[in-house]
């Protein structure tokens, strides 16, 4: 085997696990922007939303008959 395949040869296999890499490292980061928003919006620990971050009196009293 010339020695130009075997360059070209390495080089693919460099190339495939660059872009294994890069794929891991995206989808990690979409779960995390994920889990940021969802949090974010308080549906990350069951569903209901935190009024940690609100004033006092803030969703005391819902009027649940309109």
């Amino acid at each position: 085997m010339d020695m130009s395949m075997i360059t070209a040869a390495l080089g693919m296999q460099a190339s495939s696990t660059q872009m294994q890499i890069a794929t891991t490292i995206q989808a990690s980061n979409a779960r995390m922007e994920r889990d940021t928003v969802q949090t974010l919006l308080g549906i990350g620990q069951g569903g209901s939303p935190s009024l940690a971050n609100v004033g006092a009196g803030v969703g005391g009293n819902v009027n649940v008959t309109a």
